[in-house]
């Protein structure tokens, strides 16, 4: 790139600014070629701007990309682009070239994320000081190491960044990095950021597990993502060769840009992420609140809710687009004549409502007492409307166990307690036939939504 000197005004005095140590590359790509680089904006040089028809007085979406095997541009790029242009379409959609540094050992360009944080600083600044572009309308979304370039870049910047998106940023090098090193909520008016592939040690995890913004997302856990397990891997390499092989195996690293991509695209039906401690306590089904903020949308949508320490948040998704899926609570008392403990018990659930239904819903409980609530949660793929029945069936652990050859377990349950997280609505149930026996590998026994007649027995 070559060297430019520009005028800006600091305190007062004008004094000239020196652009060429900038090596990252800002090009303002366009909804008819997401997929291009076809126009440059150059620090220093106004007549880019003009050039490439920056839209002065629109949002402005900022897409870094992270580290890169091949050099090359990744396949998520162009669909990112096209989807923030669906969404605003008088935006403008810059993506960071630093492929040169990126494609570095690892540990290397892990250490050039200070440089391009410090190039889009540079770049940001020039755009507020020259052109007068207000930073409220500024949103960097960085992926993996880009996430970090983002964090740097905000740090730095003259006036603070409206929003910075992280997306599952970087784990090594930077799990026990100093908050001005990496993406921190200092770095933003609000920072988000998706956690999709934490598994490991913190060391050795390849997205940060801990959290980094104002709202920390841990979509399934945060540490493994459905549709990246090694059967499907194979599956869909049968389907498409080995062009994808690099997708594939960064699945659930990059299963974070798809969802952020998802919300954008699905307006209408944002994915709800619930507030809650661990997600130990999440897969209780403890955490469906909505109250004071205890719940949120995904994305591009979210509520930009700023607290004094992050707040971390947990959904369930498909394996797919849309990925969007219903949660519920389930609580069941379970009693009977025996005393009788079971552990890792596998159980079947069939939901039926208004709109749909979504049946054998397979599930493990850890234990199973007499005289003891248990609560876990339930998802649907399926928007099933309003819950009207539901059926519970226990199911045998294998076709012939001997377990039960001498003895056939039994509980009885009165009612079953549903909370749906979407519509924050709370039912009971009655079996109809006032008790129901629910016997290991035996039918699964039916409940009907109470009524007087049923609440009295």
């Amino acid at each position: 790139m070559q060297e430019s000197i520009s005028l800006c005004l600091r305190g007062g005095e004008p004094q000239a600014q020196d652009f060429g140590g900038i090596e990252s590359k800002f090009a303002l790509r366009t909804v008819k070629e997401p997929d291009e680089d076809t126009c440059y904006l150059v620090p220093g040089q106004e007549d880019t701007v003009a050039k490439c028809n920056f839209n002065h007085t629109s949002k402005t979406f900022v897409v870094i990309h992270g580290w890169t095997v091949t050099g090359m541009y990744e396949s998520w790029i162009p669909k990112l682009v096209y989807a923030l242009y669906k969404r605003e379409p008088e935006s403008n959609v810059i993506v960071v070239d630093w492929l040169r540094r990126a494609q570095q050992h690892y540990p290397v360009s892990a250490a050039y994320a200070q440089q391009v944080g410090e190039d889009i600083a540079t770049f940001v600044d020039w755009m507020e000081e020259q052109f007068n572009y207000q930073l409220d309308n500024l949103h960097l979304l960085g992926y993996s190491l880009g996430a970090h370039a983002a964090g740097i870049a905000g740090s730095l910047t003259k006036t603070k960044i409206n929003r910075i998106t992280g997306l599952d940023p970087a784990g090594p090098n930077f799990e026990y990095a100093e908050a001005n090193t990496r993406l921190s909520p200092d770095d933003a008016g609000f920072v988000d950021v998706l956690h999709t592939y934490t598994r490991g040690s913190p060391d050795r995890s390849i997205g940060i597990q801990k959290p980094v913004g104002h709202i920390d997302i841990y979509p399934n856990g945060g540490g493994f993502q459905p549709g990246c397990n090694l059967g499907e891997t194979i599956r869909l390499l049968a389907e498409r060769g080995f062009g994808d092989v690099d997708q594939l195996v960064k699945c659930s690293h990059e299963r974070s840009i798809h969802l952020f991509i998802d919300s954008l695209l699905y307006e209408e039906s944002p994915s709800l992420a619930y507030r809650c401690s661990t997600k130990e306590t999440f897969e209780k089904g403890l955490c469906l609140s909505c109250r004071k903020n205890r719940c949120n949308s995904l994305g591009y949508n979210i509520n930009k809710v700023r607290t004094k320490r992050s707040t971390k948040m947990y959904l369930k998704t498909r394996s797919q687009m849309p990925y969007k899926v219903f949660h519920y609570q389930v609580k069941i008392h379970f009693f009977g004549k025996l005393n009788v403990t079971k552990t890792n018990q596998p159980f079947l659930l069939s939901l039926y409502g208004t709109l749909d239904e979504s049946e054998n819903i397979a599930f493990i409980l850890p234990e199973i007492s007499t005289n003891k609530t248990a609560s876990f949660l339930i998802y649907t793929e399926v928007n099933i409307g309003d819950l009207l029945m539901l059926k519970l069936q226990w199911e045998n652990d294998s076709i012939f166990s001997w377990s039960n050859w001498w003895i056939n377990p039994e509980f009885r349950i009165q009612r079953v307690r549903v909370k749906a997280g979407e519509t924050q609505k709370k039912l009971v149930f009655c079996s109809r036939d006032g008790i129901s026996h629910l016997k290991k590998g035996k039918e699964a026994v039916v409940f009907v939504r109470c009524t007087d007649k049923f609440m009295n027995v």
